[in-house]
């Protein structure tokens, strides 16, 4: 844990390149001025208010299967959150977390020559007036009485320990992830940049993590906006 920092997942890509990380390191901060989510969209949190860490994973499964690593942290931590909140907790695809429709926490996945960085957010004593963007939330707000960041956190890498080993050895979380998706039977629309948008009825989840749309079409990678 440090007090202070650019950016969790910058340090332990710094760590990373120079040999000095192994995987299941864990970096997490107080405050990061330069935090960033996905599509470099910058995310920002008062110091204290927020859970921010990133970790490091070597998997042995092949490259391409990386894909879907961060589903299963986005997975592992609807399962942390969820235990205060039964029934309340979602995923929106990729790797956003949804209390009912509003977003508590996001994840950023970043591949290296052998591994993975995961960086998480989230969202725990933040005011109303502290959020970032109006469709986020945070578990103060909703009600949660597990607002100890150091308990979260806990039990977030042990239940992503167990839930990575079990994928690692060829495990099989497409089922798991899907139960708790709230945007699988939904009409979405994709927004990739440089791209003309896309919209159509969110279907399945393949095992590699992308989002099959009804009329055939799989999407890999993009903005995704729950239309109803």
């Amino acid at each position: 844990m440090v007090d202070l920092t650019t950016s969790t997942q910058s340090d332990l890509v710094d760590l990373v390149n120079s040999n000095s990380a192994k995987t299941g390191d864990v970096i997490a901060t107080e405050f990061q001025s330069g935090g960033r989510g996905r599509l470099d969209r910058t995310f920002e949190a008062p110091p204290g208010s927020a859970l921010l860490f990133s970790l490091y994973l070597a998997p042995k499964r092949v490259r391409s299967n990386w894909g879907f690593i961060s589903h299963l942290a986005a997975l592992s931590m609807q399962q942390v959150i969820s235990r205060d909140l039964p029934s309340q907790v979602w995923l929106k695809w990729p790797n956003d977390i949804l209390i009912s429709e509003a977003k508590v926490a996001g994840l950023l996945a970043q591949a290296t020559d052998n591994g993975v960085i995961i960086g998480i957010g989230v969202n725990v004593a933040m005011t109303t007036e502290e959020l970032p963007i109006d469709t986020a939330t945070s578990l103060a707000i909703t009600g949660s009485n597990n607002l100890d960041r150091n308990l979260i956190l806990g039990s977030f890498l042990n239940r992503f320990e167990s839930n990575f080993k079990e994928w690692d050895n060829g495990g099989d979380f497409v089922a798991s992830y899907s139960e708790v998706c709230a945007t699988l039977g939904r009409q979405v629309q994709v927004e990739v940049i440089g791209r003309e948008n896309r919209t159509g009825l969110a279907l399945s989840i393949n095992s590699l993590g992308a989002l099959l749309l009804a009329d055939g079409f799989e999407v890999n990678v993009g903005d995704l906006v729950h239309l109803r």
